[in-house]
């Protein structure tokens, strides 16, 4: 007899038999049944690290009257219902809240947990500090917040997570399957978003479960097993069970009227056969929570024991506590061939005028201080190495937790409420404060004093200058009389020499430079900026909270040479009447004149402009004959006004644009052209709120824009997104290319997606892309390549023409659940205006094939600029009493400049974890995408390698365990490609040679190492214990 028929009868006899309702013990014990659907049954809580509330706020229950959610509480009561019932799971995901929540509990508490963990009922999935975005942050930061989680989990459980878990980012990088996914080890991926007629085709054929290569370079060595979930990441409707929501509970008692185990039997029924229609095999996933649930977890798991033990007694499905890890390996189990996938999901949609592409820019003032920051805690770990400070005094923590928080999918997407995204740059503020503390401090012991050690050196205090964007530098600006000179340090974090032009703010501009042996060197005097002058003061009090006079009248460039991973020193003096002093460069308008065009570029580029309207015309490069037309200009999109998703408005997340409209300047542009040595400039005012300098160097053959846009008007109660074009004669045929979180480039054709017949209902927004490191175009002979300085949305909408979204200001929510308009401003006292933004974005044509060299190389160099420190010395002396040069790699050697050293970060105990990158892609570049090898020995010149541990991507376990480990998917080919199952297996670097200590890198590839030392001098080994305790 059906289980209906049993418990109808059954609860009729007992009301009229005037029974009393009894206990249940509820069989939750339930294995995987082979002849039937089985439901898995995922427990988790999507807890977001800030975003209508700080992460603050969301852990300690505070400002309830924005959204009633307390993790604190989650997390306690979890634990609580986990420990009531052995057969009960939970997964969790973000670490920054339960690395807090553990360090508040007693040992008695953390002796369960770990029982638990052990047990497998809490189980880490994803183990990031945060569950991050995809389309914004950089692969270096990805990496180090995961690491961050993923180290924190080892210590504290030694467990390595091999799940990820991806459910809320707006969209999908394919460096998050291969980088962030295979090369962490795990052995599957999970989200939710992805473009809704995306999601309609795979229902329909069955491929929402796939195994998704990322990498062409890695291949199928670096292919993950991937899950899209039908609809969410909560469950089938009807089935969530927070304290207040509405779907109906099992009510299993017999004297109740609303007794209803038959119906709410069938109805999870119905609802697992509906999800196994849409997938391969008999495991079908049901996520059991959504955001914030679990506050009261028994309401959760009290429904569930009853949902498994009534719906395994019926016996038409089988129901069972799980986890994605139980679930891989089920899926693994069936034997199946998978889906290939490659590429990425973006651009994501959830309708047809909704495409969420807008938050590629969204809050640009934000995104740029989290780049600025993390090419800067990058640089700071070196020195915090080479100078043997780990463990002795401030230290990088503080910036790295910020950061790592930074990169959650509403931080650095800009797609949180104002008052968090002030929360997170102020977390980011304390943390460069303590880490320039760290960079101070180590640049004073590795400038060091050369006199002997019975002299008493004072130790230099050294200042950097963070707010460099707005012209303001205090130590630079100081009034240099004869007997005092300013010292500046230059540290290269990158593994190869580097000569740049520096520039600084000065208030004088009888100015001689001096380099690290003594010689005048040449440099250039610029006048500064009225726009930079006006914007000082108001900014300088904004964000220091007090007035600031700045004394800089002028800005002072100069050549510098840097070696790799080391430093350069200069000193800046004023000139005494004898001396040569800076060149003093000519300014002049070039419509004063009588010509038609005017020209800038004293080195190989040049560039023309017509003098009537100040616009670019052609871009030149004496040294390889390119020569082609190029425009620049600017426009911007209303944003459209609508209040609703049937009426959707452009806002944080979507990108809706009414009308477009060129900025032009009323009547003719007045162009301010610089000359000097070393570079020109061309300033150009093209409206009250947007100003541009464009700058040619001299030994460069890249053109750098620099934008100075806002605060934009919005009186006219349109929101305005900003927009910059440079146009050429490519013939590029719907063509481009756009990087993947600053990694691979992959390719783009306008109005095309490679899985679905897309029908794009936004012809603008559905064809954006998230731009984090370039964006390129080519045709049969030539490459035009964009890079720029911090995440941005951009495309080709017209053959030949680059588009680059810089700024928005809205005025209306567009219903995505922030609840706010992105309407940023900045206010001193009562004082408020829309948020000015500074930039840059650099503009290269090399002949097709040539252009990979420039991108790959200076876009490492753009992430990681030249870090400036100052300090101040009475005479002349500092050059012979101080170190002035210094690299830590062998005088003879640098890295090759196809390989970027992304992470080299002292460990306790004297360990270093040591991160190696290859630029390239396979084919990218004839000369530098071949295996490429990097020498230890002499990288580490002075110290003695004992041993070298390959890792995974995060350092949690060992490179060759985690191969062993991993799951060996097979994937189902089309008819047409059948022979792809033979393919050529991907080339990967070698093993590390104990004895010669080189490591190999193929093109992509991201090795990990724990390196050990042994020092040959004894006092340094004492040192480094003591700093290790």
């Amino acid at each position: 007899m059906e289980l209906k028929n049993i418990l109808f009868f059954t609860s009729i006899a007992t009301i009229f038999a005037g029974v009393n309702s009894t206990y249940v013990p509820y069989n939750t014990t339930s294995g995987f049944a082979p002849d039937k659907i089985n439901v898995h049954l995922v427990p988790h809580s999507h807890d977001d690290v800030g975003w209508l509330k700080t992460v603050d706020q969301y852990y300690a229950g505070a400002n309830n009257s924005i959204r009633g959610a307390c993790v604190q509480n989650v997390l306690d009561s979890v634990i609580s219902a986990l420990l009531d019932d052995k057969n009960r799971r939970f997964i969790y995901v973000e670490m920054a809240f339960f690395q807090r929540w553990w360090r508040q509990q007693s040992d008695t508490l953390k002796a369960k947990v770990k029982h638990l963990v052990n047990s497998g009922q809490l189980e880490f999935i994803n183990g990031g500090m945060c569950m991050h975005d995809e389309a914004t942050p950089h692969y270096i930061d990805l990496i180090d917040q995961t690491t961050l989680g993923h180290r924190f989990i080892l210590d504290e459980f030694g467990k390595t997570p091999r799940v990820g878990w991806q459910i809320d980012p707006f969209g999908h990088s394919a460096v998050q399957a291969y980088l962030l996914g295979a090369e962490l080890g795990f052995d599957s991926l999970f989200f939710a978003r992805i473009d809704y007629q995306d999601r309609a085709k795979r229902r329909d054929d069955k491929t929402l479960e796939v195994v998704w290569r990322g990498s062409v370079s890695l291949g199928s060595s670096s292919q993950i097993f991937t899950g899209i979930f039908p609809i969410h990441y909560e469950p089938p409707d009807g089935f969530t069970f927070e304290i207040n929501d509405v779907s109906a509970p099992i009510q299993d008692d017999d004297l109740l009227f609303d007794y209803n185990v038959e119906q709410r039997v069938d109805d999870f029924v119905a609802a697992a056969v509906a999800q196994a229609n849409l997938t391969r095999t008999n495991h079908i996933m049901w996520t059991m929570g959504t955001d914030f649930r679990y506050q009261y977890a028994v309401s959760w798991f009290r429904q569930m024991d009853k949902f498994i033990h009534y719906v395994n007694l019926d016996g038409r499905v089988n129901a069972l506590y799980s986890t994605p890890s139980i679930y891989t390996d089920a899926k693994y189990a069936a034997n199946e061939k998978w889906p290939l996938k490659t590429g990425d999901f973006f651009p994501y949609a959830d309708r047809e005028n909704a495409y969420w592409t807008g938050y590629f820019t969204s809050r640009p003032a934000l995104k740029g201080y989290v780049r600025m920051l993390s090419g800067y805690y990058l640089a700071a770990r070196q020195l915090e190495f080479f100078a043997c400070r780990f463990g002795s005094g401030p230290s990088t923590d503080a910036l790295a937790d910020a950061l790592s928080i930074a990169q959650h999918h509403d931080a650095v997407s800009g797609t949180q409420r104002q008052h968090v995204a002030a929360d997170y740059a102020m977390r980011l503020s304390i943390g460069y404060k303590e880490a320039e503390k760290v960079v101070s401090s180590s640049l004073a012991a590795l400038t060091g004093s050369k006199l002997n050690s019975m002299h008493t050196d004072p130790v230099p205090q050294f200042q950097q200058c963070p707010l460099l964007n707005i012209s303001y530098c205090p130590p630079s600006e100081a009034n240099l009389s004869d007997a005092r000179s300013l010292v500046i340090i230059a540290y290269n974090p990158v593994g190869w020499k580097r000569e740049e032009v520096i520039r600084i703010p000065v208030s004088s501009d009888d100015l001689v430079v001096l380099d690290s042996n003594g010689r005048e060197i040449e440099s250039q005097i610029l006048p500064l900026s009225n726009v930079s002058l006006l914007t000082i003061n108001f900014h300088t009090k904004a964000y220091l909270g007090t007035s600031a006079s700045s004394l800089a009248r002028y800005w002072l460039a100069f050549s510098a040479s840097v070696p790799p991973l080391g430093f350069s020193t200069y000193a800046v003096s004023g000139a005494k009447m004898s001396e040569p002093r800076s060149f003093s460069s000519s300014v002049y308008t070039p419509d004063e004149g009588n010509g038609k065009t005017f020209e800038v570029g004293q080195g190989n580029l040049q560039l023309l402009y017509s003098a009537n309207e100040g616009k670019l015309t052609r871009y030149t490069n004496r040294r390889n004959s390119v020569t082609s037309l190029a425009e620049q200009s600017y426009s911007y999109y209303t944003g459209y006004n609508g209040t609703d998703r049937v009426f959707q408005a452009s806002g944080a997340y979507v990108f809706r644009p009414n009308n477009s409209f060129s900025i032009k300047p009323e009547g003719q542009v007045t162009s301010v052209v610089i000359r000097g040595p070393l570079l020109d400039e061309v300033h150009q005012q093209l409206n009250t709120w947007l100003y541009q300098v464009t700058r040619v160097y001299k030994g460069k053959e890249h053109a750098e824009i620099e934008f100075t846009i806002g605060p934009i008007p919005v009186d006219d109660g349109f929101g305005k997104e900003i927009i910059a074009q440079i146009s050429t004669g490519l013939n590029t045929n719907k063509t481009f290319y756009t990087d993947s979180n600053g990694r691979d480039f992959i390719k783009r054709i306008r109005d095309y997606r490679a899985d679905w017949d897309v029908e794009v209902h936004q012809p603008i927004a559905g064809n954006y892309y998230p731009i984090n490191l370039g964006i390129y175009l080519k045709d049969e002979t030539t490459e035009v390549s964009v890079l720029v300085d911090r995440a941005v949305g951009g495309s080709s909408l017209v053959d030949g023409q680059i588009e680059l979204m810089l700024h928005r200001r809205l005025l209306n929510d567009d219903s995505r659940g922030v609840g706010e308009a992105l309407n940023e401003e900045v206010c001193v006292l009562d004082s408020c205006k829309g948020l000015m933004v500074q930039g840059k974005y650099y503009l290269r044509i090399d002949p097709r094939g040539e252009g990979a060299k420039w991108r790959r190389k200076f876009g490492q160099e753009v992430y990681s600029p030249l870090l400036l420190a100052f300090s101040e010395e009475e005479g002349n002396n500092w050059m012979s009493s101080h170190i002035t040069t210094f690299s830590a790699i062998d005088h003879s050697y640098s890295l090759p400049d196809n390989i970027a050293l992304i992470t080299l970060q002292e460990l306790e105990n004297g360990r270093v974890l040591l991160r190696l990158a290859h630029l390239y892609e396979t084919g990218e570049d004839k000369d530098k995408s071949g295996v490429t090898s990097v020498e230890l020995k002499k990288l580490f010149p002075d110290k003695k390698v004992v041993k070298v541990k390959e890792m995974s991507l995060s350092g949690n376990q060992e490179r060759i365990e985690m191969e062993k480990k991993r799951l060996k998917w097979k994937v189902q080919f089309d008819e047409e490609d059948e022979e792809e199952e033979e393919e050529i297996p991907s080339v990967r670097g070698g093993p590390v040679d104990p004895v010669e200590l080189v490591v190999q890198l193929a093109p992509m590839e991201i090795r990990t190492f724990i390196i050990h030392f042994s020092y040959d001098n004894h006092d340094h080994d004492d040192d480094l214990l003591l700093f290790a305790s």
